[in-house]
């Protein structure tokens, strides 16, 4: 006979014999973490760079006196489809620094023509007459020659703010040395010279300054534009030595120490009533300088004035081969120096450098570094830094650096014993209790870095980091 189970009578529930787990936790004390904060990051920059005294605020960075001019790259406006250079970024040609005639500049810039091209098309060919400048509003060129046994050879690639052929403005017999190719499509502005040489003709002022550029002491410089300093070697008998003397630059850089600071406040009755078992007023100063800190690495990457991103010198900027970061790519950026002692990345960089070495059969070295093993290259170790910026296109920049006073290479700047001083470079101050029984403290760091000779930083740019879909 079978009995349906929905007819069967339920039984009771077991009836509790003893206190609940939930009810005597009403009573027990919990075992309680500190507070966390998930912006904590490991911040090898202000772990690794050498940190400079700087008394007084301000820190000067004498150099030998240089005649390199025109390093800087050079900038545009868009209306619609049309580009135009901006008048005064002609002073970043050598021909034309310091020169800010705004009306001579403004007749060069409307002498501009603009060319749109793209990938694969040949812009200059090697071996024929130069007769123009070209300034890359846009895009990615790449410079080829052919090397001494026959063979094509990869001579740079340029990209936005870049220019080639400077020289063929005043020099009639100049011939392209190089062959010029589009590997993406993008805009150029050419100046012709002829164009150049009826400006030229028409003010005065510029044939003054170009006569005076001319005559600039080049026989005088080392390969860095130093001034020379004169000497004789390999003589034999006794002539006359050289004299000489080592000259300086009369406007040398100085670099004041940024600040960042915030005011703490805790509440009297926080502090008397809840105290325990972690101190609270500590717990707030820990997060809060934990907070101040990212943001001084992230300055010290980004700031304009003073962050290594912007400060690094042109000629060290270099583009990559192919987009991804490749091997070649990191050992033309560790070739750029001399001593290279860190390669700073973003994390999801040094993934997408690991996806280029996985990729060959390669894997990195690993480098011992204050007991932690990171990756390395070359043995340079590669540490992360998620402070350099990842733009929409998914490109992001790689960072080579000398560190170092003796090696004259990149400094951490910052005072120490501050009044109050909390930690070295960071004071706390007491401001008080106000009205309405609030603590104050004034939490603040200073602190800067600076260049000490221009190939002391080197930036591997425009590196592709989304995975591809082969």
């Amino acid at each position: 006979m079978t009995v349906d189970a929905s007819t069967e009578p339920q039984s009771a529930p077991p009836r509790q014999s003893s206190l609940g787990t939930a009810a005597a936790r009403n009573l027990a004390t919990t075992t309680k973490s500190a507070p966390q904060m998930q912006e904590i990051t490991s911040r090898w920059l202000l772990r690794t760079l050498p940190w400079v005294e700087t008394k007084g605020g301000t820190y000067r960075v004498n150099r030998r006196l240089s005649y390199t001019v025109g390093d800087g790259r050079i900038e545009f406006v868009q209306d619609g489809a049309t580009v135009r250079v901006i008048p005064r970024e002609l002073g970043e040609l050598a021909l034309l620094r310091g020169f800010d005639d705004v009306e001579v500049l403004g007749a060069l810039a409307a002498r501009c023509v603009q060319r749109d091209f793209g990938p694969g098309e040949v812009l200059v060919q090697r071996g024929t007459p130069a007769d123009r400048i070209h300034l890359i509003a846009h895009g990615r060129i790449a410079q080829t020659s052919v090397g001494k046994y026959g063979d094509e050879v990869a001579v740079a690639v340029l990209a936005d703010g870049d220019r080639f052929g400077e020289n063929a403005l005043l020099d009639a017999d100049a011939e392209w040395d190089y062959s010029a190719t589009a590997e993406t499509a993008g805009t150029l502005l050419s100046l012709s010279r002829a164009d150049f040489a009826s400006v030229l003709s028409n003010a005065p002022q510029l044939q003054a300054h170009v006569q005076q550029f001319s005559s600039l002491p080049r026989q005088r410089q080392n390969k860095h534009g130093e001034a020379e300093i004169a000497m004789s070697a390999g003589h034999t008998g006794e002539p006359e030595l050289p004299g000489t003397f080592v000259d300086y630059e009369l406007n040398p850089r100085e670099y004041e120490l940024s600040i960042a600071q915030t005011v703490l406040r805790v509440h009297t009755r926080v502090v008397d009533l809840y105290n325990g078992p972690h101190n609270q007023t500590e717990e707030q100063l820990r997060l809060t300088i934990e907070a101040l800190r990212e943001r001084q690495e992230h300055e010290l990457i980004n700031n304009r004035e003073f962050g290594l991103l912007h400060n690094a010198s042109f000629k060290q900027r270099i583009q990559t081969h192919s987009g991804p970061p490749t091997p070649d790519d990191l050992d033309e950026l560790l070739c750029r120096r001399r001593g290279t002692k860190l390669f700073f990345a973003h994390p999801r960089t040094i993934a997408a450098i690991g996806r280029e070495l996985n990729a060959r059969g390669l894997y990195p070295d690993h480098v011992d570094l204050g007991g932690q093993q990171v990756p390395a290259w070359r043995g340079v170790p590669i540490l992360p830094c998620n402070k350099i910026p990842i733009s929409k296109d998914n490109t992001s920049s790689i960072l080579a650096m000398r560190t170092g006073e003796d090696n004259q290479g990149v400094v951490g700047l910052r005072q120490t014993g501050l009044p109050e001083e909390y930690e070295p470079g960071l004071s706390v101050r007491f401001m008080g209790i106000d009205e309405q029984a609030i603590i104050s403290y004034l939490v603040t760091t200073y602190y800067s870095a600076a260049i000490l000779v221009p190939d002391a930083l080197g930036v591997l740019e425009n590196v592709q980091i989304a995975r591809s879909r082969d």
